[in-house]
């Protein structure tokens, strides 16, 4: 079983040729709406790849709120502990340019409402081995809460650091696996244009530290990972993306999926890294995501 803690979005998709500069004004070339959020995207990842999903956030009392969680519903995922606020649905505005990079600007709403209280509540149905996976569009204290209610519990946690906040760094040291993009992994360690050798050896270094399981994903280079002291390396696929919006989140949820379903690591960030890719194929966060069987192929 696993539980995710974490956000719940309607996305504002606009396309234009390229991502505009600073001050600059682009043409659009076209517009949709999408569910999102990094926590509801890993829920509905991690559900069609086959895994029982319960969601834990909060919606608003808005238009937003039902279109939000269709997708969620009809893949049959638990929203039971998901809280009706007053207020607006989280809401992230974002822009993908003709190659398929983007931006991306997140507004909480019911999202900063979900407390620490609530954290500690969601995890308290959970049974040792279960998994518990986190994002940081939440409050950080409701993120910590629900990490050391876990860890009380015998609950294997999954923390993505992103979007990287000022807690992130303090947050990542409670959980069992973390997952990072070389980014975020950089502000992590303090330090700025690794090479491909020196991330390695200090994501080695880290883990022998911490004896965490850390990852980092890599876009079109793939995923390095550290686990029992050694490293695992993997790849995608080779494709010419579309939008990469869900393509971090897909993985992450097929992640979490794949080491419920018992598979060893290396495996799971295989197929992991394969959905990750497929998603790059599709527009949208959510409608982008690829169901297991899909993914089977692939593989």
């Amino acid at each position: 079983m696993i539980t995710v803690f974490g956000s719940i979005n309607m996305d504002l998709v606009a396309t234009t040729p390229r991502l505009p500069k600073p001050g600059e004004t682009v043409p659009g070339t076209g517009f949709a709406t999408a569910a999102g959020g990094k926590g509801a995207n890993q829920a509905l990842a991690a559900r069609r790849a086959g895994a029982s999903v319960r969601m834990v956030g909060a919606v608003g009392r808005d238009e937003f709120a039902a279109p939000a969680l269709d997708l969620l519903d009809k893949a049959g995922t638990d929203l039971s502990s998901v809280a009706r606020v007053d207020g607006p649905t989280g809401t992230a505005l974002i822009l993908v340019g003709g190659d398929g990079e983007n931006m991306i600007a997140v507004v909480p709403g019911a999202n900063g409402t979900i407390s620490p209280d609530q954290a500690a509540e969601a995890v308290s149905s959970s049974q040792p081995g279960d998994i518990l996976m986190l994002q940081l569009e939440v409050p950080a204290a409701s993120v910590k809460a629900a990490l050391q209610a876990a860890k009380a519990q015998g609950v294997r946690t999954v923390l993505n650091t992103a979007p990287l906040t000022a807690e992130a760094a303090e947050l990542a040291t409670l959980a069992d696996i973390v997952i990072a993009n070389e980014t975020e992994f950089e502000l992590l360690v303090g330090r700025e244009a690794l090479t491909s050798e020196e991330r390695e050896e200090m994501l080695l270094e880290m883990h022998k530290d911490t004896e965490q399981i850390l990852i980092i994903t890599l876009g079109a280079g793939g995923v390095v990972a550290a686990e029992g002291g050694s490293l695992h390396r993997t790849k995608g696929l080779k494709i010419e993306p579309v939008d990469t919006v869900g393509a971090g989140d897909t993985f992450c949820g097929y992640l979490a999926a794949s080491l419920d379903a018992g598979l060893e690591l290396g495996e799971a960030l295989r197929r992991a890294a394969v959905a990750g890719s497929l998603a790059c194929l599709k527009a949208g966060a959510q409608p982008s995501i690829p169901d297991a069987g899909e993914v089977a192929a692939a593989l």
